[in-house]
C-alpha cells in the first residue's frame, strides 16, 4: 500500500481538508490495535509510517538490564549491544518485529481508518458550517412529511422539523421550497443535530434582514416581536437616521417589501409599529389599527389602562383578543382597554 497510501493522503488533504499528519497519527494508533489483535498482545509495540514512502515499520521497545526478567519488556546488554553497540544499562532498545504477512492487515486498517476520518471530518465540517447558521435562515426542500415530522433537505444536510413547527396555514408538501429559522445545532456522532422551525419569531426578524436593506446596515432597528405563526405578528422598528421613516422602509414601495414577507409566511398578517422611547406613544403604537386616545400608567404594576373610541373597542382588542395580546407582548405591559364615545383624553368611558 506504500505508494497508494501517500498519494491517497495527499488527495484527502487537498479535497477534504484533513491534515496529512493528523491521518498518519491515526493510522499508527490503528495499526498497534490490529497488530497486537493478529500478532500478539505485547504493550510495548510502536508503528511507524514512513512520511515519504508510505512504508510501514513494527518495532517492540525494550528497556536493556544486565539480567533478563521479562522477555516481553526486557532485552539484555549484550542482545542490545548488537542491535547498538552504544546502548547501555537502563536505555530503550527499538527492536523492528515487522511481520511480512502484516501488509495486508495494514492495508485493510488504512483503508477503514482514512473511510472513518472522512465521514469524522465531513461530519465536522457540516457542523461548522450550520453551527455559523444559528439564529438565521437557510432553504430547504421538502422531502417527505408524515404524521409528526416533516423531512427537509437543506443541500448538503437533512433534518427533521416537527409539524408543530410548521404554520398552521400552510400545506406542505414534498417538493416545496420553504425558509427555516435554525434554532440550534447541536453536535452528535451521526453529525449536526439541525433544529429549525417556521413558527420562531426570529424567522419573521431575518426575512425582514433579506427584505430590507436598511435593517440589513443597521439604520433601522427591529426592537421587538410579537408572534403568533400563521395568523399575525406585530413588529416594533426604529430608525437611527432621522431623515429615514423605519415603517416606510419596511413596507417599501406599493408595499413590496412586507408583502416579500407575507408571502413566505403564507399570507401571516403584519402590522409595523413605530417603536418610541416614550412608553405611552410606543403603547398607543402597538395597538395599531386601532386609534388610541389616551394612556394612563401604573408604573408600579406595569399596567397601562388605554382609551379608545367605542367603535374602535373590537378592534382595538381584537379577534378573541389577539391584538391586545400582542400589543402586550410586544411591548411588555400588560394593557387595559376601555371604550368611550367621547373623543378627547377627558372621555368619559361606556
Amino acid at each position: 500500500m506504500d505508494g497508494d497510501l501517500i498519494a491517497a493522503l495527499n488527495e484527502i488533504e487537498k479535497e477534504k481538508g484533513i491534515s496529512k499528519e493528523i491521518m498518519f497519527e491515526a493510522l499508527e494508533t490503528a495499526l498497534i490495535s490490529a497488530f497486537k489483535k493478529n500478532f500478539g498482545t505485547a504493550q510495548n509495540v510502536k508503528i511507524e509510517i514512513d512520511r515519504e514512502t508510505g512504508k510501514v515499520f513494527v518495532y517492540v521497545e525494550k528497556t536493556v538490564v544486565e539480567e533478563v526478567n521479562d522477555e516481553n519488556e526486557e532485552i539484555s546488554l549484550q542482545d542490545a549491544n548488537k542491535l547498538n553497540p552504544r546502548l547501555k544499562v537502563g536505555d530503550v532498545a527499538r527492536i523492528e518485529v515487522t511481520p511480512k504477512s502484516f501488509g495486508r492487515i495494514a492495508a485493510q486498517t488504512a483503508k477503514q481508518v482514512v473511510i472513518q476520518r472522512i465521514r469524522e471530518a465531513e461530519r465536522d465540517m457540516m457542523y461548522r458550517y450550520f453551527v455559523n447558521k444559528e439564529n438565521d435562515i437557510v432553504s430547504g426542500t421538502v422531502e417527505r412529511v408524515d404524521k409528526k415530522n416533516i423531512l427537509i433537505d437543506l443541500g448538503n444536510a437533512e433534518t427533521v422539523m416537527p409539524l408543530t413547527e410548521k404554520l398552521p396555514n400552510e400545506n406542505l408538501k414534498p417538493g416545496d421550497k420553504i425558509k427555516l429559522y435554525v434554532v440550534e445545532v447541536k453536535k452528535t456522532t451521526k453529525g449536526p443535530q439541525i433544529v429549525v422551525s417556521r413558527t420562531h419569531p426570529g424567522l419573521v426578524k431575518r426575512l425582514f434582514e433579506q427584505e430590507v436593506p436598511e435593517i440589513y446596515d443597521g439604520t433601522v432597528e427591529i426592537k421587538s416581536i410579537a408572534r403568533e405563526a400563521g395568523s399575525r405578528t406585530k413588529i416594533a422598528v426604529y430608525s437611527n437616521d432621522k431623515n429615514v421613516d423605519s415603517v416606510g422602509a419596511c413596507v417599501g414601495f406599493k408595499g413590496n417589501r412586507v408583502q416579500g414577507v407575507v408571502d413566505e409566511l403564507k399570507g401571516e398578517k403584519i402590522d409595523i409599529i413605530k417603536w418610541s422611547p416614550e412608553i405611552k406613544e410606543y403603547i398607543a403604537a402597538s395597538l395599531s389599527p386601532a386609534k388610541v386616545l389616551s394612556v394612563e400608567m401604573n408604573n408600579t404594576e406595569k399596567i397601562a389602562k388605554v382609551l379608545v373610541p367605542s367603535y374602535q373597542l373590537s378592534l382595538a382588542i381584537g379577534k378573541e383578543g389577539q391584538n391586545a395580546r400582542l400589543a402586550a407582548k410586544l411591548t411588555g405591559w400588560k394593557i387595559d382597554i376601555n371604550g368611550t364615545d367621547v373623543e378627547n383624553n377627558g372621555g368619559e368611558e361606556q
